[in-house]
């Protein structure tokens, strides 16, 4: 005789999930997984307990037989350091996994314990699960300021505690990055220079015999041209029975494989590209292609190609009064040591940071900063200031002082001889640990300097501008230039269409409006001829006039281009809860109430991807309800109600 039984949980007394709790079994659902949440949490603690009982300390010292090889140390995490190499093998066989996936877990539990602390208790309250990790373990762990980790870390808990919505691991890890940038701006662009250094492409098998993964590891533009031009090439093809995956697979073969022998059509790759008006003039703040996070110079230099306007880059900073008094000497001779720049010239940042490398080193090997005292460290003695530095070249004196006569081969003047060379390799290792405390302070005072600097720069002026006003106030009259000259430029060539300008909320980041610089020239001035040949002389009373607002509705069906332009902009992405596709550029725009009942208008039309379209009509018992302000409630069939916003600039 058999039977079953199943354990009810009880919904923990934690912070409820963002819809609330469910009824019968889907409440069972929801509070086995905040449990499951729970126990991961207690997992990971106790990993880092363990690891802090097998020290390193206890392993043979690097050098030493059979050690790790300096290879494997050098590719060790940093946190694992510590920790013995043999506590890897105790995980693999308590948890019956591979030793890679025990490495992996010591080293996941460890920047969970150490560098995520607030992330591993939001874990165990049930405000993470254990698939929201990736991104803040990927993003926000390698950040090495404590201070600003911890910053981030509270800011992203505190949104996702305010929101009391669907978040997905696709949602926070869009978060993660844009607030990532916005914190961290000079390291991303670093980490991206890093890897475009390692865009490559490369095979390896998949599960099914005979079948391969082909991987391409690209900027995010030219992945997104990529999909998006296969995917062209896909449709432009007549239906033959292959799925549209199948026939873009075909079609990248025929094209790299057979370019001579393909009658593919030629096809053109839109992408959607936002910038903050202040990335445009030389800021860092973050901007999108496609939905994708980008750093702010990939987008200036993706629009400087496609257009033939070169924008402003981060430029070396100019060294006006206040940056003398806010800077230190370490960074006051960069733009002299690096060499002459050419009045005019454009530098990126990289290329500036490279200038203060190359200068750096070449200071710190002519011994610029010896005369300048080491840094006092209580747990490390002092080494004797007569001392000869063991990187020094000997001298006529530098003869080392006899040993005390003695029998020359007695054990006696064997071991006093090997006691005064320990005393020697101890003297040298202090005062090599020294110099590179002193290279270290060196190294920090010009880096800060550096940030000092470039804060005081137009683009550290542009960055931290609160609003767009300010930031055009902060760069010159040729970034302005420069700025409208991309702005004026009309579709064609490399654009698809003309540049649109988007106004919005300064609080919500929600769009208000969306327009063109010809449009803003002609509502900002009275509607004369004369005023309207030359805008920027007009200053008659402008009461009464339009000014900028929503599209009107339209009279049929379908939208007009204006209002399906201002729809698309206002929602970028399927409107569903936690869905991330971007909504098809043709067609998918739904009417809440259906149409002729409901207008053709802004406020009754949603964003979707093409499955949740099809559900909004066709899955019983759900229902849709859009409210003026453009947010979306969605009821299910078991009582459960999430509601999205369009997505903020």
């Amino acid at each position: 005789m058999t039977g079953s039984s199943t354990a009810v949980l009880d919904p923990p007394a934690t912070t409820p999930p963002g819809v609330g709790w469910a009824s019968g079994p889907l409440a069972e659902v929801q509070a086995a997984s905040r449990e499951i949440s729970r126990q991961t949490a207690l997992r990971y603690r106790a990993i880092a307990a363990f690891a802090a009982t097998r020290p390193a300390s206890a392993d043979r010292a690097p050098g030493e037989p059979g050690t790790m090889s300096a290879e494997r140390w050098a590719a060790r995490a940093d946190v694992l350091r510590p920790v013995s190499e043999w506590a890897t093998q105790e995980l693999v066989i308590a948890l019956d996994v591979t030793s890679q996936r025990a490495e992996d877990e010591l080293e996941r539990a460890l920047l969970l314990d150490q560098r995520l602390p607030l992330v591993l208790d939001a874990l165990e309250a049930g405000v993470l699960h254990p698939g929201h990790l990736w991104c803040l373990l990927e993003h926000v762990a390698p950040i090495g300021d404590d201070a600003l980790r911890t910053r981030i870390q509270a800011e992203l808990l505190d949104w996702m505690g305010a929101r009391h919505r669907v978040t997905t691991p696709a949602q926070l890890g869009d978060r993660v990055r844009r607030v990532v940038a916005r914190h961290n701006a000079r390291d991303a662009a670093r980490h991206l220079t890093d890897a475009i250094r390692r865009r490559g492409v490369t095979a390896r098998p998949d599960r099914c015999e005979g079948m391969s993964v082909v991987s391409a590891l690209l900027t995010t533009p030219e992945a997104a041209a990529l999909v998006a031009a296969l995917g062209a090439y896909a449709d432009a093809l007549p239906a033959d029975g292959r799925s549209r995956g199948q026939t873009m697979a075909d079609c990248l073969l025929d094209l790299v494989l057979r370019p001579s022998e393909t009658d593919l059509p030629p096809v053109q790759v839109v992408l959607s590209v936002i910038a903050p008006l202040g990335a445009l003039l030389g800021g860092d703040q973050p901007c999108e292609i496609d939905g994708q996070v980008v750093p702010a110079e990939t987008v200036r230099a993706l629009l400087a190609a496609l257009t033939g306007h070169p924008l402003v880059t981060t430029t070396a900073p100019a060294y006006d009064d206040a940056t003398e008094d806010a800077t230190t000497d370490a960074a006051a001779t960069d733009e002299d040591a690096a060499g002459s720049i050419p009045d005019g010239a454009v530098l990126t940042e990289d290329e500036h940071f490279a200038r203060w490398a190359e200068d750096l080193e070449r200071r710190i090997l002519a011994g610029e900063f010896d005369d300048r005292p080491a840094p006092c460290f209580p747990d490390e003695p002092l080494p004797d200031p007569g001392a000869r530095d063991p990187g020094a070249s000997p001298g006529p004196d530098s003869s080392p002082p006899p040993h005390p006569a003695g029998p020359p081969d007695g054990w006696w003047a064997r071991a006093d001889r090997a006691i005064e060379d320990a005393g020697d390799a101890v003297l040298a290792a202090q005062q090599a640990l020294g110099r590179a405390h002193r290279l270290v302070a060196t190294a920090a005072r010009a880096d800060a300097a550096d940030e000092t600097a470039w804060a005081h720069s137009a683009a550290g002026r542009v960055t931290a501008a609160p609003d767009a006003l300010t930031a055009l106030g902060a760069v010159t009259d040729e970034a302005r230039q420069a700025l409208a000259d991309l702005l004026a430029t009309t579709g064609g060539g490399g654009l698809a269409d003309r540049p649109r300008l988007v106004l919005t909320d300064a609080l919500t980041g929600a769009l208000l409006g969306l327009t063109d610089l010809p449009e803003l020239r002609r509502i900002g001035t009275c509607g004369r001829p004369a005023c309207r040949r030359r805008p920027e002389h007009c200053d008659h009373d402008l009461t009464g006039r339009p000014g900028l607002r929503p599209p009107a509705e339209s009279p049929g069906y379908r939208p007009g281009a204006a209002l399906d332009r201002h729809v698309r902009a206002r929602d970028r992405r399927c409107r569903f809860p936690g869905c991330r596709r971007r909504v098809p550029r043709t067609g998918e725009l739904d009417h809440a109430v259906a149409w002729p009942a409901g207008p053709t208008s802004a406020a009754n039309l949603t964003g979707y991807c093409t499955g949740h379209h099809r559900g909004k009509h066709q899955a019983p018992g759900w229902r849709h309800t859009l409210a003026p302000n453009g947010t979306l409630t969605v009821t299910t069939p078991s009582g459960l109600t999430a509601s999205t916003e369009p997505p903020p600039y």
